[in-house]
């Protein structure tokens, strides 16, 4: 098997295990990475949410609805730019992402499970590997 069809075939059972994971904590992965970033940047604009989860326009508006309705997120306006929305964390956030961060580290450890700290690190080197294979300009292109 080609090792790209592995890798994506690997990533995408990982990545619904991880899914399952943060639905049985009563959360997804959007709402994981909002709250994640919310909860290390403190306070953050709409624009700046979009770029450190990779979630655009609409979609991420739609996720901020829903967390704004479920009490999650508070949203106001920026008084120096009223085109800009800033996103803050509410007490129930802060709970949400507690929960969320205990289901992220039981996955985390689930899937370490059986391996070495030398397999961690030689697999942590080889995905590195994997990714500059892949982002480096080629020679001739």
């Amino acid at each position: 098997m080609p090792i790209g069809l592995r890798l994506a075939n690997t990533a995408k059972t990982v990545g619904r295990a991880f899914d399952d994971t943060l639905a049985a904590a009563g959360g997804s992965s959007p709402v994981w990475l909002v709250l994640l970033t919310l909860k290390t940047q403190a306070m953050a604009s709409q624009r700046e949410i979009a770029a450190a989860v990779g979630i655009q326009g609409a979609t991420l508006t739609h996720h901020l609805n829903g967390m704004e309705r479920d009490g999650l997120i508070t949203r106001t306006r920026d008084p120096e730019n009223r085109r800009v929305h800033q996103v803050r964390l509410t007490g129930q956030g802060e709970e949400m992402f507690h929960r969320l961060a205990t289901a992220a580290q039981a996955h985390d450890e689930r899937l370490r499970e059986g391996f070495t700290e030398d397999e961690l690190e030689t697999l942590e080197k080889l995905l590195t590997r994997l990714q500059a294979n892949v982002t480096a300009p080629r020679e001739g292109a």
